[in-house]
């Protein structure tokens, strides 16, 4: 114990923020009085790091490396600035960050520490989506972009994204590029003082032409003739709502009515348990006011708003998101459909936990195919890119701009879908039938297993390679995958049951959750929605089983 206080005691020496000195100096007396919880979280916080990785850095705002704070945003960008001076012959980063708590502090320091290391460092004007900063790192050639985000995780986390130009094309990292930032960022901090890292605040802060410029490509996606439309908007408390309104009266598009208490930024999130579209709960206040206003839909974007939710009534006035798995098969049959009329070919990707339906969408539509790892870091660097989708919620509808998931280009292309069945005479719900007349009726699920310990799903994981599924919900397992002996290793486990339905378990990249993707195909949609609660009821039960009793599902 005494090496962690003496980690601790160095580690407050040189944290320049008041807020998290202030925490960690009663941390360290706590535990120099030996209360055993003092201990016990001076041990989690300081006996280990928050991992970066592909999806960069994500944790709860708090001292020590294992949490997201100046410290630690330092010495990841002092590790990011050597990476690229060793590189690159000349550098720029471009910097952007969206509305939660030190967000904004987290991209200065980081433009400081890039400027003082002799790197050209450019702040967006203000907080913004992230598929801006996304379209920032290609429209202004960057080395490098960094987003000071945590996207849709719980208010009390923040994080740190990062793309690479040049030949990465503005995607976020990659194998081998994350470990080589990773193993600077450590010598950093076990070496180093953050205090004597050179800074300079001569970086650049961009003007609005850049954003209004993301705007004017973004808006020219709608090609369909414009009708009113009556529908209703959230931010989720994040930071979309500006660039989408500014998108749609660009673009000529009808103005949503907006869920008022929630297209404000707030970084507490205080109308939502968790900030995520997909969360049970998450679209309450939306659904209240599309019933007091009768709207035909809803959409909703995530905090950081590089994903898209929509939401219809039923028959009988329930409201009920829709899949993203459904919102990505319909988007590329339009996609596809409108780029195949204009004599143009392209490929359809999607990641290995998407519906397999996009497959047979690509083929109907004489397009190419491609499945990828998870992550639009994987999705956006596959050559001749027409549309690739990933079924949490995420679309990337214009790859030419964006190298990612964008939520506010989503919403342009389908609010463009909705007035080209408008002029049909067509309703989404007949646009629905059609594609399952042609393709089938195939429906996806999900179930998520929240742990405190994510040791916990370690277990199960192991349990399961140990002792693979023979049947599930009474179907036969066909084909079984682990794809940590995959040509491209990847945590997940993949089961293929008799009648092509697929069930996948995958840790979640982002939280500590266990992810059990379900995929049914069937010819009727009360079939395929029979067959998938069977299955759903049938790894509910199992995964209890798995020492679950207490992350009941």
């Amino acid at each position: 114990m005494t090496a962690t206080l003496d980690s601790a005691r160095r580690w407050l020496a040189q944290d320049p923020d008041p807020e998290t000195r202030r925490e960690l100096h009663r941390l360290i007396e706590r535990a120099q009085a030996n209360e055993d919880e003092a201990i016990a979280e001076i041990k989690k916080r300081f006996e280990g790091r928050l991992h970066f990785g592909t999806a960069g850095l994500r944790g709860p705002l708090q001292a020590g490396p294992n949490g997201m704070n100046r410290v630690l945003v330092a010495q990841t960008a002092a590790g990011i600035a050597r990476y690229l001076c060793q590189t690159q012959e000349s550098a720029r980063v471009v910097i952007g960050y969206d509305g939660r708590r030190n967000s904004r502090r987290f991209a200065e320091d980081s433009a400081e520490i890039l400027q003082g290391a002799g790197i050209r460092a450019l702040l967006l004007p203000e907080m913004l989506p992230t598929p801006v900063l996304a379209f920032a790192v290609r429209a202004l050639q960057s080395a490098a972009g960094i987003m000071v985000t945590a996207s849709h995780n719980p208010p009390r986390d923040n994080g740190y994204k990062v793309y690479l130009g040049g030949d990465d094309g503005g995607s976020q990292i990659i194998p081998p590029a994350d470990g080589e930032i990773a193993a600077r960022i450590d010598r950093v901090a076990a070496h180093e003082d953050i205090r004597e890292l050179p800074r300079s605040k001569n970086y650049r802060i961009l003007d609005h032409a850049l954003v209004s410029r993301y705007i004017r490509e973004t808006a020219a996606l709608r090609s369909a003739p414009v009708a009113p439309l009556n529908y209703v908007y959230t931010a989720l408390h994040g930071v979309g709502t500006k660039t989408l309104l500014a998108t749609l009266e660009a673009a000529g598009l009808p103005r949503p009515h907006l869920v008022a208490a929630q297209c404000t930024p707030d970084a507490g999130f205080p109308t939502v348990a968790f900030p995520n579209p997909e969360e049970p709960g998450a679209l309450d206040l939306a659904i209240a006011v599309a019933r007091d206003i009768e709207a035909a839909f809803i959409l909703a974007n995530d905090p950081d708003a590089d994903r898209l939710a929509v939401a219809f009534p039923d028959n009988d006035g329930n409201w009920r998101a829709l899949h993203g798995n459904t919102i990505g098969l319909v988007l590329a049959w339009y996609l596809a459909e409108k780029a195949r009329r204009a004599g143009k070919t392209g490929t359809l990707a999607c990641s290995i936990v998407s519906s397999p339906a996009l497959k047979h969408v690509a083929r109907h539509c004489g397009m190419t195919y491609a499945e990828t790892l998870t992550g639009f870091k994987w999705i956006s660097r596959i050559p001749n890119l027409l549309f690739g989708y990933e079924e949490a919620l995420g679309y990337l509808v214009d790859p030419d701009k964006v190298h990612d998931k964008d939520g506010i280009s989503a919403a342009v292309c389908f609010l463009d879908l909705i007035l080209d069945l408008n002029t049909k005479g067509e309703t989404f719900a007949d646009c629905l039938a059609r594609f399952e007349a042609v393709f089938g009726v195939w429906i996806s699920d999900q179930i998520s297993i929240r742990v405190g310990d994510p040791a916990e799903i370690r277990k199960i994981l192991d349990h399961l390679r140990q002792n693979p599924f023979q049947e599930i919900g009474g179907f036969s397992v066909s084909e079984y995958s682990d794809h940590l002996h995959a040509e491209k290793p990847s945590d997940m486990l993949v089961f293929w049951l008799a009648g092509r339905h697929r069930v996948i378990f995958r840790p979640s990249g982002t939280e500590p959750k266990l992810k059990i993707y379900i995929d049914c195909i069937a010819q009727e949609r009360k079939q395929a929605e029979t067959l998938l609660e069977e299955i759903k009821n049938a790894l509910k039960e199992d995964t209890r089983h798995h020492r679950c009793d207490n992350n009941q599902p």
